[in-house]
């Protein structure tokens, strides 16, 4: 889980949603300060649990250097609308989502470069495989080849049997999610000195998000395929593998691993852990300034 250090939202990022032909998706947008966008756009795709806030210490400087640039809430997350039933979260309609949102985003006469964090970069490695023309690059940032490990994934497990007397009942499921904050998130969140407008927007965030989505994406975390060589042989844009030296989800190792297999960039931040969007938001913005921009020059 990707926690913002600050809610407060310059007046150059704005509220918004993408009209799609799959729906509405909840969306925070930077455009450059001056004259208009000279570059091509960017997409960020938040990860498990997360959401478009997550983005928030990036934007602006990322809209500074000269495009327009979207965090979308993925279907089910936060304030964007949840699908019907759990076959709305599978891998492809995910994708298929996020190809139509990079479609809106760029208004078809260009293509978009694609941020996706964690398991939002799951979501973008599969929207790449499937629609290759839409994008001009592809970052996975802090997102591994393949299924989760480790303590986080213990998590995940200990969410699902949380959740499981609840069965597909969707009001049921958003209680207990509650009961779970009230009862541990928020006593470990105020034990990490979190401040209190943050842990309010985490619980309205979990309450908010759609319950079926969230055991959806946690299964997948748990049984996600590896896809490396599929994303391999589908690319025709350069890509970037980055994490932080401290990244407790997919090890660091793992994720060079894939960087290679890809033939892909590869850049460790120093000082970040999961999040470094949050964790190092400078680093990571002129990170990405700089291979998008070489991205769109050719090299």
């Amino acid at each position: 889980m990707s926690t913002p250090r600050s809610l407060r939202r310059s007046r150059l990022v704005a509220r918004t949603s993408i009209e799609t032909s799959r729906g509405s998706f909840a969306a925070l947008a930077a455009a450059p300060t001056r004259g208009v966008s000279e570059r091509q756009p960017a997409l960020l795709v938040p990860g498990y649990t997360g959401s478009k806030e997550d983005f928030l210490a990036v934007l602006e400087s990322l809209a500074a250097g000269g495009r327009t640039v979207v965090a979308i809430d993925m279907r089910g997350q936060y304030e964007s609308a949840p699908a019907p039933d759990s076959a709305g979260y599978a891998l492809a309609q995910l994708a298929d989502d996020l190809v139509a949102v990079a479609m809106a985003v760029s208004g078809g006469a260009e293509r978009v470069h694609v941020v996706g964090h964690s398991f939002g970069g799951i979501i973008a490695r599969e929207a790449a495989i499937a629609a290759p023309t839409a994008f001009v690059s592809l970052t996975l940032l802090g997102s591994g080849p393949g299924t989760i490990a480790g303590e986080r994934a213990q998590a995940l497990r200990e969410l699902l049997d949380y959740l499981a007397p609840a069965g597909d009942d969707r009001e049921a499921m958003t209680i207990r999610i509650g009961q779970m904050w009230d009862a541990h998130l928020r006593p470990q969140a105020q034990a990490e000195g979190t401040p209190p407008d943050i842990i309010d927007f985490l619980r309205q965030r979990a309450l908010r998000s759609c319950p079926v989505g969230l055991a959806e994406m946690a299964k997948h975390l748990l049984d996600c395929p590896d896809r490396t060589c599929d994303l391999a042989a589908a690319a025709r844009w350069p890509m970037l593998v980055s994490y932080g030296e401290n990244d407790d989800a997919w090890p660091p190792d793992a994720q060079d691993a894939m960087a290679k297999r890809l033939g892909a960039e590869r850049i460790c931040i120093p000082g970040a852990a999961h999040s470094p969007a949050v964790e190092a938001p400078e680093t990571t913005s002129a990170m990405l300034t700089t291979f998008w921009n070489q991205a769109e020059s050719g090299h």
